[in-house]
């Protein structure tokens, strides 16, 4: 609920604040005392479009603070951490919005800057004002359908259960949509896949035939060198004896004399063994390796004509030449794949058509929970009616199955609120049909009767006793007081009636200021100052003691 509000530099307010508790609370005065000013400026702290127009003369900006106490699990904390303006569940909620004299306009939620249109979504779940030119909340169609789910509360788990089929049916829409894009995508490419496949299969790239053949080549181009330098090798090993031959007869001649130097040779002759077989080792590879040589140029050719071939068709699928055995695979894989994805996507869509059923079946429950609800608001709301002056009008809650592609997880209904003020006529939207009295007292009796199951923590009511008095401004007062045992209520009225019916009482007046104009104060009334006002409102100018006596009779009957 509203628990405070601060209004700076706004038309004839200076400076003004106001504390407010649980309840119904009234704002009463004098015509163009600046009652509209006090809903103007709570209107624009919680986004509504901002007017430069507002700003006090001769002040650089105007500043409206708004504090508000919902709820820990209130769904607009949920709202605020979407929005990355997550705050403690225990505090407090306050909106602030700053207008410059140029136009410019400031949002702060927390002490956080944040954007006016998500100023705007917070306010709607903290506040809604009903007036006589508002065209929001319950005059909105595309709020009915979720405040018939809210009155008609065994409709919810009908509800759960439709959101879940409807997320089931569209998993499986996707899957069977995304296999048949695949599947025309595959055959719109079948031709090149084939071509390529062609090509892969008759170059037959191996895993790491780029670095062998690329070694090859190097060594055939340099064979002649390659030759001369084996050969001088060769020969340095083996002429005019092998090296081998020449460490074996040095062991001999150290074997010959070991027992005459005991075992200081030892480790000497296992050197020259050691050595003599690396020699013939190394001698043996030099020869193999030489006799591997191909001079031949052809073999040259082969080698750099396969090369650039892989090297070339790499390029042309823009991947390495080690990745094109993997896309040889890949390519047979998608092209094995086509004959049997006519089958997948067979079976895909019988899915999708098994969740449809289920879906449609949980929406049709739904549906029936919805009429049902609609029977019983529909009562609810008629038996509010005839007190406020609304006997020969009719409220009527109609379901209309839409189109399958406007089906979605609330169901296949749309809910609109109609009424028919006058016997015989045709039902049309509230907005369009009531005038602004009858707008105001139509949308009392729906927040009567929703009360319950509102979700908004305070509800503003301009001038809803416009064009009655008497009994029909009592039973205003009275469903205003019944309303406000649920939910904060703050009316602004110029029926004492209902004046005497609220818990806190507001006075607006103005006055002449210390600077020799005109400002608008708004103080809240004693006992003795409230049995005065709504006398005042009773007799007008003069207050009688008739009007005082009537007055009193009607704050007892508070």
């Amino acid at each position: 609920m509203l628990t405070f509000l601060s209004i700076r530099d706004v038309v004839l307010i200076e400076r003004l604040d106001l504390r407010f508790t649980h309840g119904l609370g009234v704002f009463t005065g004098e015509t163009g005392a600046g009652k509209s000013i006090l809903l103007d400026s709570l209107s624009l702290a919680v986004g509504a479009r901002a007017d430069s127009g507002l700003v006090r003369r001769g002040a650089n900006q105007l500043a409206v603070t708004a504090e508000f106490s919902v709820a820990p699990d209130h769904p607009i904390r949920t709202l605020l951490a979407e929005a990355d303006l997550a705050i403690d569940s225990a505090e407090a909620i306050v909106v602030r919005r700053v207008v410059t004299a140029d136009g410019r306009s400031r949002a702060h939620v927390n002490d956080q800057p944040t954007s006016v249109g998500m100023l705007k979504r917070i306010g709607e779940g903290l506040l809604e004002i009903h007036g006589q030119f508002e065209s929001h909340g319950l005059l909105d169609p595309a709020t009915h359908r979720g405040v018939l789910d809210a009155f008609g509360g065994p409709g919810k788990a009908a509800l759960a259960k439709t959101e879940k089929a409807h997320a089931i049916w569209a998993k499986a829409a996707k899957a069977r949509q995304t296999a048949e894009r695949d599947l025309a995508k595959a055959r719109a490419e079948e031709d090149l896949l084939r071509h390529m496949l062609a090509e892969l299969e008759a170059l037959a790239p191996k895993e790491g035939e780029e670095d062998r053949l690329a070694e090859e080549r190097s060594m055939l181009m340099n064979g002649e060198k390659l030759a001369e330098g084996l050969t001088s090798g060769l020969t340095a090993l083996s002429e005019p004896q092998s090296v081998e031959t020449a460490l074996r007869q040095a062991m001999r001649a150290l074997e010959r004399i070991v027992p005459l130097a005991g075992q200081r040779l030892d480790p000497i002759i296992e050197g020259l063994d050691r050595a003599a077989v690396e020699a013939a080792e190394a001698q043996s590879q030099l020869e193999a390796v030489a006799a591997g040589i191909d001079m031949d140029p052809r073999r040259l050719e082969a080698v750099e004509e396969r090369l650039f071939a892989l090297r070339g068709l790499s390029r042309k699928h823009g991947c390495t030449v080690d990745a094109l055995p993997a896309l040889l695979a890949d390519t047979r894989t998608k092209l094995e794949a086509l004959d049997g994805d006519g089958d997948v996507v067979a079976g895909l869509l019988k899915a999708e058509r098994a969740a449809r059923q289920s879906y449609l079946e949980a929406a049709r429950v739904l549906s029936k929970a919805r009429q049902t609800a609609a029977v019983e608001l529909d009562a609810a709301v008629a038996a509010e009616l005839p007190p406020l002056k609304l006997e020969r009008a009719r409220f009527v809650t109609t379901l209309e199955e839409l189109p399958e592609d406007q089906w979605g997880p609330e169901g296949l209904d749309r809910v609109t609120f109609l009424v028919a003020t006058n016997p015989g006529a045709d039902p049309g939207q509230i907005h369009k049909i009531a005038s602004g009295g009858e707008l105001a007292r139509f949308m009392l009796a729906l927040k009567v009767v929703l009360s319950r199951s509102a979700t908004v923590p305070t509800l503003v009511f301009d001038e809803v006793d416009a064009g009655i008095g008497g009994a029909t401004a009592a039973a205003v007062g009275e469903r205003l007081a019944r309303l406000g045992q649920e939910v904060q209520v703050l009316v602004v009225t110029h029926s004492p009636q209902v004046a005497a019916t609220g818990r806190g009482h507001y006075k607006v007046q103005k006055s002449d200021d210390d600077k020799g104009g005109v400002g608008t104060t708004v103080r809240e009334l004693s006992a003795e100052e409230r049995l005065e006002e709504v006398a005042r409102m009773l007799s007008g100018a003069e207050v009688t003691e008739q009007a005082r006596a009537a007055a009193e009779s009607l704050l007892r009957r508070e």
